[in-house]
């Protein structure tokens, strides 16, 4: 048995995705299954647990200071794991991702100014900007034969000039594509004719399937330089969603003295708790613990869409990365409403609903397969138990 074959038992631990699925979804923990939020139910490798019981050990819990063996750690991962070779001084630490896309919305734009997505896409992305009071500009991707692609001559009739930042998930949530170098250029290109701030998140850059690989958005073109703002973390990649704390990575000197300036204004400083782990985990350790990661999922990746694709109508889109599988309900005929009646109420599985996604969401689920292969089993047996008329 693997280490990621553990079932742990997460119920009453205050956590969002077992003990808060009941209220959310109607399903409950003893007898569902959690596959909504998106953390997995492995425990992080040995070298981070280690660095936390050091910690412990030792009893103080003091202000974090000197961030030289974090900033080294950020910048051996990203060389030796994606070839890219960027300076420790561009690095700023965020209370997670999506404060960090708060933080670039807030530096980089103003009230009323247009943020375009690609969609469907990450809904904290939405969430965020409306809350900030801009206006979401949704550019839908194209369903071509199962898999998701860009349209740039459509895009660009979709500016109105008044659009002034476009935010990129790479690789994609909830699609799970490995974004190409060419879809990668044409998305810097895209950003350079409307003259946009670009925003790659790209927080699932380490949980990528066999025979994929990852392309950092810096690396695709000379110029992207000037506007890129790059964001990656170990919370996706090792299970450490808890520590809330990402990699905001800005090569240009003037968009990265902007936000500095944010970060100072904002009185945001380091949790010495996240930058222990973190450290931690970016390691040659905490690599091959993800490499083994990667394996498995792939192996669950293969139980489920077998599964899955074995119900008439329903469809997976392949996961070419991430853990999240983004399954199309559209060939049931069936209204979304009575598919997750079937999926939450019958079944008992909690998931994400697509319509939250944005435009092209709307007839899909997503399904967290980051769980011991058993419950990946148990629920492609729930779901084809439910959907047996069809067959």
């Amino acid at each position: 048995m693997s280490r990621f074959d553990e079932e742990i038992d997460r119920v009453g631990t205050h956590c969002m995705k077992w003990d808060m699925m009941e209220a959310r979804y109607g399903v409950p923990a003893s007898d569902g299954l959690a596959m909504w939020v998106a953390d997995m139910d492995f425990r992080p490798p040995d070298c981070v647990t280690a660095a936390l019981q050091g910690m412990v050990d030792h009893g103080i819990f003091g202000y974090f200071g000197d961030d030289r063996a974090y900033l080294e750690a950020i910048r051996w991962w990203h060389e030796t794991r994606h070839g890219w070779a960027l300076d420790p001084s561009w690095v700023f630490s965020t209370h997670g991702l999506v404060n960090g896309v708060g933080m670039c919305l807030d530096t980089y734009t103003q009230p009323g100014d247009g943020v375009v997505l690609f969609t469907p896409v990450y809904h904290a992305f939405a969430r965020v900007i409306e809350a900030a009071g801009r206006r979401v500009v949704e550019c839908p991707l194209t369903l071509n034969d199962g898999r998701y692609e860009m349209d740039f001559d459509a895009y660009d009739a979709l500016m109105t000039g008044e659009e002034r930042m476009v935010i990129l998930c790479s690789p994609h949530n909830p699609g799970g594509r490995v974004w190409s170098r060419a879809e990668l250029k044409g998305v810097a290109e895209f950003a350079r004719r409307h003259d946009l701030i670009l925003i790659s998140d790209e927080i699932h850059q380490d949980l990528v399937m066999p025979g994929h690989t990852h392309v950092p958005m810096a690396l695709v073109d000379d110029r992207v330089s000037e506007r890129l703002v790059m964001m990656s973390a170990t919370t996706k990649s090792f299970n450490l969603a808890g520590i809330h704390t990402g990699n905001v990575i800005i090569p240009d000197k003037d968009l990265r003295a902007r936000f500095a300036r944010r970060m100072q204004a904002m009185g945001m400083g380091p949790n010495a708790f996240a930058m222990h782990m973190a450290t931690a985990a970016y390691s040659p350790e905490g690599a091959a613990w993800i490499d083994a990661l990667c394996a498995y999922l792939d192996g669950n990746r293969k139980v489920f869409d077998e599964a899955v694709n074995a119900i008439p109508g329903l469809r997976s889109m392949p996961l070419e990365a991430t853990y999240l599988s983004w399954v199309d309900f559209e060939g049931t005929g069936m209204a979304l409403p009575e598919a997750l009646e079937r999926v939450e109420k019958q079944a008992r599985i909690a998931v994400n609903r697509g319509p939250t996604f944005g435009t092209g969401g709307d007839h899909f689920l997503r399904f967290n397969l980051a769980t011991p292969r058993a419950r990946v089993v148990e629920a492609g047996e729930r779901l084809q138990k439910v959907f047996a008329d069809l067959q």
